[in-house]
């Protein structure tokens, strides 16, 4: 990548839920298929393998598929995970920098850095912001 700036979006957002919680909802299979994917395989570890399978709302019959490996984990406080969408090529690919940071016993800010090739398209960083977004949204729906 040229310029890492240009590949990457960053998203923050203060959560009302203990560190610990909120890094189990990244990492927990059952969890994260509440809020981030439908059926989703997890091996909480570094050097581990996940899977997630999303249907397509606007496409019946249709799965995204996302694989990959956890790259980085530090317990409660950092998760690096390089994914890839099954189907595309490696444009598609990209590295996800996920940190909670504990604000109080009772509230964590989690910070999203997303870096792809694909980013240095603005409409691919507008899907991606969006996407996250609402990600970010249906978590904290789940432990606040």
């Amino acid at each position: 990548m040229t310029d890492q700036a240009e590949h990457s979006i960053t998203l923050s957002r203060t959560i009302d839920a203990p560190a610990d919680e909120l890094f189990a909802a990244w990492t927990d299979p059952a969890l994260l298929e509440q809020w981030q994917a439908e059926n989703v395989e997890f091996e909480p570890f570094e050097g581990g393998k996940f899977r997630f399978e999303t249907s397509d709302a606007d496409e019946p019959g249709v799965t995204h598929v996302i694989s990959g490996t956890v790259a980085s984990y530090e317990q409660d406080r950092k998760l690096v995970e390089l994914w890839h969408m099954e189907g595309e090529d490696a444009e598609h690919d990209s590295t996800l920098i996920v940190t909670f940071a504990p604000v109080d016993g009772a509230r964590t800010e989690i910070t999203i850095v997303e870096i792809a090739e694909a980013h240095a398209d603005a409409e691919s960083r507008i899907f991606s912001i969006e996407a996250w977004h609402e990600a970010l949204n249906e978590l904290a729906e789940l432990l606040e």
